[in-house]
């Protein structure tokens, strides 16, 4: 290799005579970080340009001040070289540095280099995993270097140091065992000639970046780039630099493959870019750091003279004061002993903390609550049972079965103090007063009331609380009602437990059941908490409209009672009691200031509401109150009396009218009574046959019971054909279209089998059916009549749309007892066993 500066070649010989004083004066010793890898230790990574510089200041130092290194005469170095493969590391033109050599062949390499002329090439493996390397593993182009010292390790390993002297490529590797010896060719650096302004312009531009790297890592650059501005030559000033550059092994490679030293310049010039951009960013990560250590010094100077302060003007018992205020509402706090042991080692962890730090505000936070919660207090029960009786009946109408159970349990209660609070479940449409009657119900108790809606709730933590590693961490919403009833035996209601949601976060009903069972809720454990709070003393009282979505282990837990419609009866005599006095309350009327009868409030329940519940016709009352109350605010005198004539000038005309009933049903077409969350329904179901091939088509959004039912009732035709006088052979010449109206309400349940019955006779046989009949049941295949759920809602609904009979499975007989007698006298109420029974009943005469 040629240089400009070059007057005869260094001869080997000479290279060695200089190598101990390059050793010991120029390059330091490194330190490997891996003891089996030939590759330069990381613990001595002065910064990048440094190491370059570092070696080039050697080299130089070798042949004289001012002189630049020269390379070797192509004639000196021999066509055939042992090969030494290193990882990770990609040796440069220039470059002097220590290898420690740990593996046989690798040390056989070196042997046989220092048993010769000391020249050895540098090869770099592809896979640094890789521990015998093959020639495939090895990079084709690599660099022959001279080995300058050798010193065996007490291991047996070799420690060398190795200077790059020139590019070399691989031709052919004439053997791999013991060792691999490869035919190579140098390859020379080109001559630049003289530089253009282009190429003057990106060895200034490399120099430049080589010095901001220099100064942002705090280096002392005036001798470094004093060496760097007297490189001239492209080639050499890339390598110097390339050298040690923090580089992938497959970028430092494509480098060293470079061979046009103009392009392997820019390829040096985009690493120093790169290497600047994070230097740049280390200093500004290091600067941040830096700042954010000295504000925290001095606000910690800054406390601490203000505490000095306080001590001068006798403030300092501020912080004493608390510590003695957490300790003395521990001790006043009444909780258990293991409770205790853990709030005081929470309030010594407080103690050793700077009172600003954001861990001691969660402990501050986490001690309040400890001590205002109500481990002990409880409020005294209302055990007189006769008034609990009376505040019950001020408060509801009807609703026996449910005031019985509530004396019983405080009877049970008074004779039993230690008896555990048991879990009530109202089921029942919307409006019946399934809310209501929870504070009814702490009030004869006399304990203190909470509701808690758990509609569309979905997180597990807002049951069991959140882990007390944040600041805005809190307890459940369990034990935030224990807290703000302030005792630990209050009546607290779990409104709308059938809308729980689950996803990731959690399944808060499973969480609910740690806290419904008498069995668990002593030693209930909420996250935040971290301690067992007792919950057995509480009253549960939840609130469903359905129970099918309530999880079975859930409702197992509770005692299920259910609260059905209301009859117009019942509806007229709350409306009269209830709801008039409270909305002409509301309305900023008087009592004497509104006038309507009973027979006015019974139009207004029949015309303008059905339903299962109240709400619909609160409203009605409500805005016959506002009527009149804007007759008052406009200066007429009361009392306002509602009457027939005036009711539906105020009111607008009937929503529902007696006459909305057909007198007359064409054949296939029959009524069923069908359940639903807000009440019972009445159900019209439509056949019709047409000339086909026996296609059944079912339309009106059915669900997959209803569909079922359809099927069923088609075989059920089928088989008693000859019973009904249908032609047996009905399906291979007619198709049957089965209709449920309403058709984007979705519909399904197991009510509307005998329906579908007798529906599906009626059109075969073209005989209608009676439209004052109501129907309801499930069938078999064998004809029997299964039962149904919601009996009193059906009969509700066939009683207000003026239907005379209803028809009931024989084994629902039981459910009659809950429909009053008065409701019972309206209609006629038949029972059946099976499907045979129905079609007297229910065809028209």
């Amino acid at each position: 290799m040629s240089r400009k500066k070059n007057k005869s070649p260094v001869k080997p010989a000479r290279i060695r005579r200089k190598t101990p004083n390059i050793a010991e004066k120029k390059q330091p010793a490194r330190k490997p970080d891996a003891p089996d890898k030939e590759k330069p230790g990381k613990d001595e990574e002065l910064p990048d340009i440094i190491q370059a510089l570092t070696g080039a200041a050697g080299a130089s130092g070798m042949f004289g001040e001012g002189e630049s290194l020269p390379g070797p005469n192509p004639a000196d170095i021999p066509s055939v070289l042992p090969v030494l493969a290193v990882r990770d590391i990609v040796v440069f033109n220039y470059m002097i540095l220590p290898l420690f050599v740990g593996r046989e062949k690798s040390i056989q390499a070196v042997d046989k280099a220092l048993a010769g002329d000391r020249y050895i090439l540098i090869l770099t493996q592809k896979d640094e995993s890789v521990e015998d390397p093959d020639q495939d593993d090895l990079y084709a182009t690599g660099t022959v270097g001279m080995i300058m010292r050798m010193l065996k390790m007490p291991d047996g390993r070799l420690k060398v140091l190795v200077q790059g002297l020139a590019r070399a490529k691989v031709k052919r590797f004439t053997t791999s065992d013991p060792f691999h010896i490869a035919e190579l060719e140098p390859l020379m650096e080109p001559e630049t000639g003289t530089l253009t302004s282009e190429q003057e312009a990106l060895i200034r531009s490399s120099r430049e970046q080589s010095e901001r790297i220099l100064s942002l890592r705090g280096i002392s650059s005036q001798d470094i780039m004093s060496v760097l501005n007297n490189v001239d030559e492209p080639g050499r000033l890339a390598d110097l630099i390339a050298s040690n550059l923090r580089m992938k092994v497959e970028v430092a490679q494509r480098i060293l493959e470079c061979h046009d030293p103009m392009i392997r310049l820019e390829l040096v010039n985009t690493q120093l870019l790169k290497e600047v951009e994070v230097a740049n960013m280390q200093q500004k990560i290091q600067s941040m750091a830096k700042e954010g250590m000295d504000k925290a010094q001095r606000d910690f100077y800054l406390r601490e003279q203000m505490k000095a302060i306080k001590r001068e003007l006798g403030d300092e018992g501020d912080e004493t004061e608390e510590m003695e205020e957490l300790k003395q509402g521990l001790l006043k706090s009444g909780m258990p002993k293991d409770v205790m042991k853990e709030a005081h080692k929470q309030l010594r962890r407080l103690e050793s903390m700077h009172a600003e730090s954001s861990e001691a505000t969660v402990i501050r936070t986490y001690l309040d609550w400890m001590i205002e919660l109500p481990w002990k207090k409880l409020s005294r029960d209302r055990l007189d049972i006769k008034k609990a009786e009376t505040i019950l009946n001020e408060d509801h109408y009807d609703l026996e079965k449910v005031k019985e159970r509530i004396l019983e349990y405080l009877s049970v209660r008074k004779l039993n103090p230690k008896m555990k609070g048991p879990i009530l479940c109202f089921a029942g449409p919307p409006g019946v007063g399934k809310t209501s009657l929870g504070r009814s119900i702490a009030r004869s108790l006399g304990r203190k009331f909470h509701r808690m809606s758990l509609g569309g709730m979905r997180d597990e933590a807002e049951i069991r609380g959140h882990r007390r590693t944040y600041i805005g961490a809190m307890p459940g919403r369990i034990i935030q009602a224990i807290k703000q009833c302030g005792t630990r035996n209050p009546v607290i209601m779990l409104d709308e437990i059938d809308k729980l949601g689950s996803d990731f976060r959690g399944d808060p009903s499973s969480a609910l059941l740690e806290v419904l069972d008498p069995e668990q809720n002593y030693s209930f454990t909420d996250h935040y908490l971290n301690v067992p709070f007792d919950l057995s003393k509480v009253m549960f009282i939840c609130t469903a409209n359905m129970l099918d979505s309530i999880p079975g282990p859930l409702r197992d837990r509770m005692e299920i009672i259910r609260i059905p419609g209301y009859t117009e009866q019942e509806k007229t005599a709350i409306t009269r009691r209830y709801i008039i006095p409270r909305q002409i309350a509301d309305n900023g009327l008087k009592d004497d200031e509104l006038a309507i009868s009973d027979k006015l409030v019974s139009k207004v329940v029949r015309e303008y509401t059905r339903e299962a519940g109240l709400r619909n016709i609160e409203r009605e009352i409500g805005k016959l109150c506002r009527k009149m109350a804007r007759k008052k605010a406009e200066g007429e005198k009361g009392p306002f009396k509602i009457t027939s004539k005036n009711l539906y000038t105020l009111l607008g005309p009937p929503i529902f009218l007696d006459d909305e009933k057909e007198t007359t049903l064409p054949p296939g077409v029959a009524v069923g009574l069908a359940w639903t969350p807000v009440g019972g329904e009445l159900l019209h179901i439509e056949v019709t046959t047409m000339t086909g091939k026996g296609k059944l088509t079912l339309t009106g959004k059915l669900g997959d019971v209803m569909k079922e039912s359809a099927q069923a009732a088609l075989s059920i035709a089928r088989a008693r054909a000859d019973e009904y006088g249908i032609d047996p052979k009905f399906t291979e010449n007619m198709d049957i279209h089965v209709h449920v109206p309403a058709g984007a309400t979705p519909k399904d349940g197991p009510s509307a089998g005998v329906t579908l019955v007798t529906a599906l006779i009626s059109a075969l046989t073209d005989t209608p059916i009676n439209p004052e009949v109501a129907m309801t049941g499930e069938i078999s295949l064998r004809g029997r009549v299964l039962p149904v759920g919601g009996i009193k809602e059906k009969i509700l609904a066939a009683v207000s749309r003026g239907m005379k009979t209803v028809l009931i499975p024989a084994q629902n007989k039981k459910d009659l007892a809950e429909i009053p007698d008065e409701l019972r006298k309206r209609i006629t109420i038949k029972t059946i066993e099976k499907i045979e029974q129905v079609w007297p009943l229910a065809k028209a005469k």
